[in-house]
């Protein structure tokens, strides 16, 4: 999960690049990194961190032009991000490119030798983001034939990569003295968004991850970038567009809109926020159904993605709202926080029960979904140490069964507290009195009805339908070998990271 965006205009880039990645923080705590062209040289500066402490007055005194990109990441494989492999990447040739990447390639490895063997480019670190870079850039130097540049042939160059490259992407480039460029995959996996704004030198655009940024800079939301489409806003402003693949279709990721996104973005036309209330919906008339209201005292959000889900839920349910923990916004979110020991610390770190609204009650704690497990015991044994009578714990979203290999941080079957347990087991693992999960139909449904009509989801971290057609069970376990063991880890290092991945029991 990262946040990305690119902008052009006739003014300098680099207050409006950091602005974005202020509105897009919450998809990436780990690194922040800006690239700006001013002509055909190219200014950058990225580190690991947030935006706020990677970026100084001197820092952004250095990022002059006229056009740019920027991302905030974090590490699609569970680790630290080092300064090497923040983003944006760099390539020289041809012409000079500077890239950002939102998402996750699924064979990079092959890419990688590829480009060694037979393209003779050198790959210097182990991000899919360096090897989509330089896929890109060889897709331009033949495209071009050493000659010059135009948008046929931008276009051409990223047809060449879509038949290359596997996996999930959303992409953000600058070509040196032409633009910037922005593409996604062909099936739509991770969201882009495009937005123009009306300035005195006339209409200038932006591409993003989520809406949320192009209304934070001005910018009016025109449309989704298409599944396999290519835009390509020149130096002086001006739009191309062109469908890049030869069979697109749109599968956005369903996580986007149960966890990922804020609330107040709008991706391939469904609003968060409203298909977060819709699964609050469904998720009330299943509680209906399977258990007694009169056991309920109050239904409790934990802040800040489960409150939409919970308001509606608790309306539906004619049962009182309460908002039962606080949140420390100034701790970082415990889904993307590498290592167990890590994640289990923070949770006390970033929620605080309000003990009044707990003592002697029932109460329906809601969540947007479970992944490892650690947050959901952490927040039941804080409502039982409150005097809670009973804990019934509800999850927006179905369980998380299956690795993700498309960009979250959720690829190994071992962290996933409901990979290999059913529903009783998992609410024994996390202590509730009662658990309940959103069925996957129904989370389905409610995002479709935030919609015009989507055929399909990419939901396979809960169904394991893996919508690339590659992602084979060996090719889970080389990926679950690989976080497990990774090659910088010595063998006396091994049995306390596996104490850190291990799932919360």
């Amino acid at each position: 999960m990262c946040g990305i965006v690119g902008v052009v205009s006739q003014g300098p880039v680099n207050q409006l690049l950091y602005d974005s990645l202020l509105l897009l923080q919450h998809r990436g705590q780990d690194a922040a990194g800006i690239a700006t062209g001013l002509g055909k040289n190219f200014s950058m500066h990225k580190g690991s961190g947030l935006v706020r402490d990677v970026f100084r007055t001197r820092n952004m005194r250095d990022l002059a032009g006229n056009a740019g990109i920027a991302q905030v990441r974090y590490p699609t494989a569970g680790s630290a991000v080092s300064a090497q492999e923040a983003q944006p990447f760099y390539v020289n040739a041809p012409f000079g490119i500077t890239l950002a990447h939102n998402g996750n390639l699924t064979n990079w490895e092959q890419l990688k030798d590829e480009m060694f063997r037979i393209d003779r480019r050198h790959i210097n670190t182990e991000s899919d983001s360096e090897v989509l870079l330089n896929v890109l850039a060889h897709e331009l130097q033949m495209a071009t034939a050493g000659y010059s540049l135009d948008p046929a042939a931008v276009f051409k160059a990223v047809s060449g990569l879509h038949r290359r490259v596997r996996g999930s992407y959303a992409v953000v480039a600058q070509i040196a003295g032409y633009g910037v460029l922005a593409f996604r995959d062909p099936y739509g996996i991770r969201p882009l968004v495009l937005g123009e704004v009306e300035t005195d030198h006339g209409r200038e655009y932006c591409v993003a991850s989520e809406s949320v940024a192009l209304q934070g800079l001005g910018y009016r939301l025109v449309r989704d970038v298409a599944p396999g489409e290519a835009v390509f806003i020149d130096i002086e402003s001006q739009l191309h567009t062109m469908q890049c693949a030869e069979k697109p279709s749109l599968n956005p990721c369903v996580f986007e809109y149960v966890y990922l996104a804020r609330p107040d973005s709008v991706m391939d036309g469904i609003s968060v926020y409203a298909a977060r209330l819709r699964m609050g919906e469904m998720l009330a008339a299943k509680i209906r159904r399977e258990l007694s209201l009169g056991d309920i005292d109050v239904v409790m959000p934990i802040p800040d993605s489960s409150r939409p889900a919970a308001m509606q839920m608790a309306l539906r349910l004619g049962l009182d709202y309460r908002e039962g923990f606080i949140k420390n916004r100034y701790v970082g979110r415990t889904f993307i926080m590498p290592g167990q020991a890590v994640r289990k610390k923070s949770v006390r770190q970033k929620l605080n029960p309000i003990g009044v609204e707990f003592k002697g009650k029932n109460v329906l704690i809601v969540d947007d979904s479970i992944v490892r497990g650690t947050t959901s015991n952490q927040i039941v044994e804080m409502a039982r140490e409150s005097g809670a009578n009973k804990v019934i714990f509800a999850s927006a979203a179905p369980p998380v069964r299956f690795p993700n290999v498309y960009g979250i941080d959720m690829p190994t079957r071992s962290e996933l507290i409901a990979s290999g347990r059913d529903d009783e087991q998992i609410r024994a693992a996390i202590g509730a009195d009662v658990l309940v999960y959103q069925d996957i139909d129904d989370m389905k449904t409610a995002i479709n009805e935030a919609a015009s009509g989507i055929a399909r989801f990419e939901a396979s971290c809960f169904d394991g339908d893996y919508i690339t057609g590659d992602v084979t069970p060996a090719y889970l376990d080389r990926l679950e070998h690989s976080r497990l063991y990774p090659p910088t880890v010595d063998a006396e290092s091994r049995s306390q990271l596996n104490l850190n991945l291990a799932p919360e029991h």
